[in-house]
């Protein structure tokens, strides 16, 4: 027998002696791939998966491109790189509790993680979670340490996190390449890539035991922001079944005489985009060519390096384009435009502003529509050490999430007993969510009879408690 034969009689044994009925050499788009058993037994996870071509190169600020093949049995045990972002330091408060390890940034980020309890079995048809980590839509990955799905794999739910393309890179508007589109927009590639990420789960997650025609959206702080662009975006079609919306606020009031627009915003590509490209002249970019030629670095500090200079800052975010999202959520909503689907909507006790209106205003919508949604409030004040050494104090912004995923054994919180048998109700709630639209639990729906946000805290005496609040507005009046 030749040596390049017995090297190769070698790979084929080593492949199957690693192939089990539990853990099976899946076929997706792309080539074949293999999970690795997460720390719950039977429960499998798999890590980095592309979900798209690397964005690099011409590729730069276009839409996503189809998956890159590859030869021989991709072992999914690794995470992918996470979109490019400053790394994290002191100066972020987030910092300690979430961004302590920071991983490889780079602009090939387009990678997407799946924990399931029945990887090889399509007949399965497991309810779906796509989950889109915050992050003010410059900041954050799909498998920061909270984010951990083996739990809601063991609940029955296939969880997937991705991860999109953020800052400069995600949300550029700029006339030249508005020009070059075929659709005549620019911006919003990081929710393209959502969207891309949508549409890879509906043509692939059978192979790991989903339901492709049961696929539920939630994301939280940008994640939510990025939900309420989906749910209303044409490009998502019927893909979206359920929707969790976690402290993204709610609709904003429109202003006092004026009725919901009946037909799609204007554009906001042309004065942003002007801004935009003044940036790029000044830094020499006046042309395609070279805006892509540069390198990374150069791209990812121009907009700190114009402020140093110019003393003019902007923020880059998603915009209403005419083609991804041709109207603002609050346009959408009160319009009745948003899909027709269950919702969750709530937020934390001690969230961002005061975001409790807007979300009593969105599930009065919902209600008008005859249809049912679920509001809460996450009041839990996370415990600290003697020395009250944590940066976030109280049910802060993003606290929840520790509790949605049951990931508490990530953190280095003291936490007691009863913060797990609270995790356990509010993971039940969600996954229950995601299998039906209705999280069960004695949680009731919103509705004008009953106006009431389910309460997630801790009682007196330090046990898992949730009850209703009603609703302080209407009393005030």
């Amino acid at each position: 027998m030749r040596l390049n034969s017995i090297f190769s009689a070698f790979a084929l044994a080593a492949t199957l002696a690693g192939c089990s009925p539990a853990n099976p050499v899946l076929e997706i788009e792309g080539g074949q791939i293999q999970g690795v058993e997460s720390s719950a037994k039977g429960v499998y996870v798999y890590k980095g998966i592309p979900f798209a071509a690397p964005p690099v190169g011409d590729l730069r600020w276009k839409e996503p491109q189809p998956v890159l093949p590859w030869e021989g049995v991709r072992l999914a045990d690794t995470y992918g790189p996470g979109a490019m972002q400053a790394p994290h330091d002191s100066s972020n408060p987030w910092t300690s509790e979430f961004y302590w390890q920071d991983p490889e940034f780079s602009e090939d980020c387009l990678y997407l993680n799946v924990w399931t309890p029945a990887p090889g079995k399509p007949n399965k048809k497991l309810p779906v979670a796509m989950w889109i980590h915050g992050g003010a839509y410059t900041g954050g990955w799909g498998y920061e340490p909270e984010f951990d799905g083996k739990v809601w794999a063991e609940k029955g739910v296939v969880l997937v996190t991705i991860n999109y393309r953020l800052g400069i890179f995600g949300f550029l508007v700029h006339p030249l390449l508005t020009e070059e589109s075929p659709h005549h927009v620019s911006g919003n590639y990081g929710i393209l890539d959502q969207i891309a990420a949508l549409k890879w789960i509906h043509e692939n997650i059978a192979a790991f035991g989903g339901d492709p025609d049961n696929i539920t959206i939630l994301g939280q702080s940008a994640g939510a922001g990025s939900v309420k662009t989906l749910v209303s975006s044409p490009l998502t079609g019927d893909l979206v079944k359920k929707a969790i919306i976690q402290s993204g606020g709610g609709v904003n009031a429109l202003p006092a005489g004026m009725p919901a627009p009946t037909q799609p915003a204007v554009s906001q590509l042309t004065v942003i985009g002007d801004a935009c490209k003044a940036v790029f002249d000044w830094a020499g970019y006046d042309t395609l060519e070279k805006m892509r030629a540069a390198s990374t670095e150069e791209v990812f500090g121009l907009v700190d390096r114009y402020a140093a200079e110019t003393g003019v800052r902007f923020r880059i975010s998603p915009v209403v384009d005419g083609y991804v999202s041709t109207e603002s959520f609050d346009a959408a909503a009160t319009a009745g435009r948003i899909k027709d689907i269950p919702y969750m909507i709530g937020y934390t006790r001690d969230d961002m502003g005061n975001p409790e209106a807007g979300i009593r205003r969105f599930c009065e919508l919902r209600n008008a529509a005859g249809k049912p949604v679920y509001a809460y409030q996450f009041a839990h004040a996370l415990p600290d050490d003697e020395a009250g050494s944590h940066d976030m104090k109280g049910a802060f912004h993003s606290s929840e999430l520790w509790f949605m995923f049951k990931s508490l054994e990530h953190s280095d919180r003291p936490f007691t007993q009863a913060d797990w048998d609270l995790a356990e109700h509010v993971v039940s709630c969600w996954t229950n969510f995601a299998k039906t639209g209705d999280p069960g639990l004695d949680w009731k729906a919103y509705t004008p009879a009953a106006p009431e946000f389910m309460v997630f805290d801790l009682s007196a005496d330090g046990t898992r408690d949730a009850s209703a609040m009603g609703n302080p507005l209407a009393r005030a009046q």
